[in-house]
């Protein structure tokens, strides 16, 4: 991949990620401000905040950080800075769906009181992503016992950075105006779909001597 191409994405999965982790710190202020006052106008913010702009963030940081790690030298599985991140990236997005959502909704509508869980899971969602960003910059740790000690690289398509650029947009705009919720098609078909391309290539390459 051209220096170019990855200073692209890499850019856009840094302004993706800062934005998931000030989206998770807004969510968090604005569900310890409806704690404190009983005003429950804070949770309907937060809920909406949640689904109609961290939710894009979120799927955008974690695709971008899932292309980098596919398209470049540092792969999924190879070092453990890379692997610890895509463990946590995961844990994120479903304790996002399955944890964080359905609270937010329900302290929006008033089915449920004060959930100090949910002030917990905010600040959380924001220290993780700021420990993924030290991740990033420090690199630590030495490669995995699954890295090979040949490793073969395999070039990426030249159309393909800027396709990965505009993913998140294209699943942005099928949630607002085909879906009307957030439906992250292209980002999971296209996460499949590259490795699985990758992974065949490669065996066609010869380990570096």
């Amino acid at each position: 991949m051209k220096p170019s191409s990855r200073h692209l994405l890499v850019w856009m999965h840094v302004v993706t990620s800062v934005s998931w982790m000030s989206q998770a710190l807004a969510l968090f202020a604005l569900g310890a401000y409806s704690s404190v006052t009983g005003d429950g106008a804070g949770y309907r913010m937060a809920h909406l905040l949640d689904n109609q702009v961290l939710l894009h963030f979120a799927n955008a940081s974690a695709f971008t950080g899932l292309m980098l790690s596919a398209m470049t030298k540092w792969g999924y599985f190879r070092y453990w800075w890379v692997l610890i991140k895509l463990v946590v990236t995961l844990a994120q997005l479903y304790a996002g769906i399955f944890l964080l959502g359905p609270r937010l909704s329900a302290l929006s509508d008033g089915t449920r009181d004060a959930d100090p869980v949910l002030l917990g899971a905010t600040l959380l969602m924001a220290s993780a992503v700021a420990f993924q960003a030290w991740l990033s910059v420090a690199k630590p740790w030495r490669r995995t016992p699954w890295a090979e000690a040949r490793p073969r690289t395999v070039t990426p398509p030249g159309w393909l950075p800027f396709f990965v650029l505009l993913v998140p947009v294209a699943d942005v705009l099928l949630a607002f105006f085909v879906f009307g919720h957030p439906a992250p098609l292209f980002f999971v078909v296209t996460a499949i779909a590259y490795p699985i391309w990758r992974a065949r290539a490669m065996r066609r390459v010869p380990a570096t001597v």
